[in-house]
């Protein structure tokens, strides 16, 4: 089936977790290193439902679910997150032979970090050889959506990722991250806006966001963890 003929959507409860509708695939990914480069091996998979709710509160005794703890501890969960198309708030770096878009919505997964330097440095000199098509994959591999490249026909260059949600875990910063949505999901704000529908995002689930509903890598901050003690 492909991604147009998939159901899923994320309707955001106001102070709530994220309710998710549709048979969404879910899992865990965990970030490892690899030099200086960071992957997703598989973690934990989950049992397939028509829906569930996905804690966004962060104090879930049964992660990554929610089990009402947004209630005993008052959450507030006011989204706060710009509401403008990534394209109109997105910076863009020109380089000789790509370029590349950026909202510095970084969920810190450092994916865009590679062997031969970061993805800024490889677009701005993506006329070396090997730099374009590394510059390509750290891009593409960010998971947050922050980084775009782009040919120079202004044409998006990235994979287009089946309907899926995945749990990330990151060992090395003994942090639990967000909540990756792969596959241009809908996700329908508290409020019944409906944000930019996009291939790749992560929302928060340690509830500390400055810019709720997406990850802004407070989880790091403050030592936000399901599983690393």
């Amino acid at each position: 089936m492909s991604t147009s003929e998939k159901k899923g959507k994320i309707k955001i409860l106001k102070d709530g977790p994220y309710f998710v509708t549709g048979n969404v695939h879910l899992s865990e990914k965990i970030i490892i290193s690899k030099g200086k480069e960071n992957k997703f091996i598989d973690g934990q998979e989950f049992p397939e439902n028509e829906e569930y709710a996905l804690c966004r509160c962060g104090k879930s005794k049964n992660a990554p679910f929610c089990d009402g703890s947004h209630v005993k501890i008052d959450f507030n969960g006011n989204e706060v997150a710009l509401r403008s198309k990534y394209e109109d708030r997105a910076e863009s770096l020109k380089g000789p032979n790509l370029d590349l878009l950026d909202d510095n919505r970084c969920a810190f997964a450092r994916f865009c970090h590679r062997n031969e330097g970061n993805v800024w440095e490889l677009t701005e000199h993506s006329d070396k050889q090997g730099y374009r098509e590394e510059a390509i994959k750290g891009a593409s591999n960010c998971p947050s959506g922050r980084l775009v490249a782009m040919d120079k026909t202004g044409k998006p260059i990235e994979h287009e990722y089946e309907q899926s949600i995945e749990i990330i875990q990151d060992p090395e910063k003994k942090a639990s991250g967000g909540i990756f949505v792969k596959g241009n999901i809908p996700i329908e704000s508290s409020d019944g806006h409906m944000y930019e529908i996009r291939n790749r995002v992560v929302l928060c689930r340690c509830g500390e966001s400055s810019d709720k509903p997406f990850c802004d890598a407070k989880h790091i901050q403050v030592k936000f963890s399901d599983k690393y003690k």
